[in-house]
């Protein structure tokens, strides 16, 4: 038996497009694998989740990170700087998952130590198929970091 049919996966997505919300819930909540979406529409969200501010006292510590650039508040890149910069975060997998097709971006996140950087495919069937294979990469053939 694989490990993703064993356990539940938190994934926090940090996205502030509705449509791409729900494209992403559609394709991450629809193949098998045990999957908790927490959404969050912005960065200072993300990180008010991630440190447990309120309202998110509470909070799972998720097993990786969805990561959108291009947010209000406080972009992909910052978020990405911040988390990979705590030690108590550190560990945690940021995946940059963004329509951007700029290289300066894909150095950046790369450079902030992004552990993947995946631009989303247009159409919906290529999209299902790219976080299928994500999955089973990450929630499959890896061993993440455990959740607290």
């Amino acid at each position: 038996m694989t490990q993703y049919m064993l356990q539940t996966f938190h994934v926090l997505l940090v996205e502030d497009d509705l449509l791409d919300i729900t494209l992403t819930s559609e394709a991450l909540l629809n193949d098998g694998f045990l999957v908790d979406l927490i959404i969050v529409r912005d960065g200072v969200e993300a990180l008010d989740y991630l440190y447990r501010r309120p309202p998110y006292e509470e909070a799972v510590r998720p097993h990786m990170i969805l990561l959108d650039l291009n947010m209000p508040r406080k972009g992909g890149h910052e978020v990405l700087a911040d988390v990979k910069q705590n030690p108590a975060l550190s560990a945690i997998p940021v995946i940059v998952l963004t329509t951007s097709n700029a290289d300066e971006d894909v150095l950046k996140a790369y450079n902030l130590n992004a552990n993947s950087f995946i631009r989303k495919p247009i159409e919906m069937e290529r999209f299902k198929l790219v976080m299928h294979e994500m999955k089973l990469y990450w929630f499959d053939a890896v061993t993440l970091p455990p959740s607290q």
